[in-house]
């Protein structure tokens, strides 16, 4: 029987779709849900589950009770038992995970799974850190800042690395970091990472993400280059949407407008119409407009362009949008960085990231493009 320790942080990412860039801190907390924000760390961990249902025969889990791990567990028929009973049934806290997961560690777990952002990351790498023989981890992405390279490329990834060692993979181990960032500096649009320790991970590349590269391209002419290409190229009628990222920052630059680092401003007629737009901001100007462009980059070292950072594109956006009217840019040495592997989507959607895949075009240049594959 494989013991399965498992946690799910209800509120990681529940900023991201509503432009808040985090979820830590109550008032955070508080605040998406006043602007609609529907937590989905649940259903992020259901996709990873969903592949191990048939062999739930063979796995016992053992987790916190109710949203943090319980309710999810029993509704897909695994045998469960609920080491944390929780103080606060309707109000969690990094004190319930670094507690969830020392009662997994009494049950003598062989793994601990975790759907949650850097944040709960963070939680884990303390509930573990002076442990000598602590078990290794899979996290299911489902934070708006995933910096840690503990981390699945996707909730079905994770599934799928579970269910091959559930059924005898031998399993190599590797040390992941564990990085987190100022929330507040976030915020103002300056990244302050912090390497907190490692965790034990899989060895597995092509199911496992890497660490996001730090700090800013220092390529500015190509940086340049793609920002005239793009600028000189804009439809008077169209209205465009400039992802977050240094890559898509240039566009603005070139236009003399502010940009929002690490958020999602709206363009048209070389002007800016809104900046800094969650969810319900853009399906809004989606309705009132029928010319649209959304303007996005990839993630250095992880290749991710959808789901890391940018759930103010929301897997109804991308549907209203379409990929015609998506533009992809990328400095060929981000390209490079990936080292062959492929763009990644992790919308929240696995319908929808399927439809995603294929090649598409990357602007890497002025009026110079490579074809590279999302899967």
């Amino acid at each position: 029987m494989f013991r399965l320790g498992l946690i799910i942080n209800p509120v990681a990412g529940i900023g991201g779709r509503v432009a808040l860039k985090g979820s830590d801190g109550d008032d955070i907390q508080q605040l998406a849900l006043q602007r609609g924000a529907t937590p989905l760390a649940g259903s992020r961990m259901q996709q990873a589950l969903q592949m191990l249902v048939e062999y739930k025969s063979d796995i016992h889990i053992y987790t916190a009770a109710n949203e943090m791990g319980e309710n999810l567990s029993k509704s897909l028929g695994f045998t469960t038992t609920v080491v944390n009973n929780l103080i606060n049934e309707l109000h969690t806290s990094a004190d319930d995970t670094e507690k969830t997961v020392q009662c997994c560690l009494g049950q003598g777990i062989d793994l601990l799974l975790f759907a949650g952002g850097d944040g709960t990351a963070r939680n884990i790498y303390h509930a573990l850190r002076h442990k000598k023989a602590a078990p290794p981890v899979i996290g299911v992405p489902a934070g708006c800042k995933i910096h840690s390279s503990v981390y699945a490329v996707t909730p079905t990834h994770a599934g799928e690395l579970l269910s091959l060692i559930i059924k005898g993979r031998a399993l190599t181990l590797t040390e992941a970091s564990v990085m987190d960032i100022d929330e507040d500096e976030f915020r103002r649009d300056r990244v302050k990472a912090k390497l907190h320790g490692y965790l034990s991970v899989p060895a597995e590349n092509q199911f496992m993400q890497n660490m996001k590269e730090g700090g800013i391209s220092h390529e500015e002419i190509t940086l340049q280059d793609i920002a005239a290409f793009l600028t000189e190229t804009m439809d008077e009628d169209v209205l465009y949407f400039i992802g977050s990222g240094t890559t898509p920052k240039a566009i603005l630059d070139v236009l003399q407008l502010p940009a929002t680092l690490l958020g999602v401003d709206v363009v048209k007629d070389h002007r800016l119409v809104a900046e800094d737009v969650n969810e319900q901001e853009i399906l809004q100007l989606l309705e009132t407009h029928k010319k649209i462009c959304l303007i996005i980059t990839i993630i250095g070292g992880q290749g991710h362009v959808f789901g890391r950072g940018n759930q103010q594109i929301s897997p109804e956006v991308i549907k209203r949008i379409g990929m015609d009217n998506i533009v992809i840019i990328s400095t060929p040495e981000k390209i490079h960085s990936l080292n062959g592997q492929p763009m990644r989507v992790d919308t929240g959607d696995e319908a929808l990231n399927k439809s995603l895949y294929g090649m598409v075009p990357v602007i890497t240049g002025y009026d110079e493009k490579m074809l590279y594959r999302i899967a």
